[in-house]
């Protein structure tokens, strides 16, 4: 995250240094090209999570150890990852694009752990299995 920061204030050289240091810590790749709210919760300090540049992550969005968001396009495309407000992506999960398109988790979804989540989540919907599937939805 404060790798997001720094590039953000056009310290790109930091950055780039503060995501080394966290990649060797906690064995994570948070792209400090991603637009990531500062009020994100990585669980246990995001310990194996993917992140790719094109992602933009919302308010109170809540991410566990071991999570990939991982966009089939370059970095720099207009192909994105949108993860909406409070959202909740659970352990092992792997949220993927398909190849050079965008995909969109509505606001207050849920994705269990371990699901692989290659569509969009509409909001409030809980999404779980390979392929997620929605097994619950709720009115936000």
């Amino acid at each position: 995250m404060w790798a997001i920061a720094l590039r953000k204030r056009e310290h790109r050289w930091l950055a780039k240094r503060v995501k080394q240091l966290n990649s060797f810590l906690y064995h994570n790749s948070l792209a400090a090209g991603g637009d990531v709210s500062p009020d994100v919760y990585l669980g246990h300090h995001g310990l194996g999570t993917v992140v790719h540049d094109n992602v933009t992550i919302g308010r109170r969005v809540r991410i566990w150890q071991n999570v990939t968001l991982s966009v089939r396009a370059p970095a720099g495309s207009p192909h994105r990852i949108i993860v909406g407000d409070d959202v909740m992506i659970g352990a092992n999960a792997v949220v993927i694009t398909p190849f050079e398109k965008s995909l969109h988790i509505g606001q207050g979804a849920n994705i269990g752990a371990g699901a692989v989540v290659t569509h969009d989540v509409p909001a409030g919907a809980t999404v779980v299995g390979v392929p997620a599937q929605v097994v619950r939805e709720k009115t936000i």
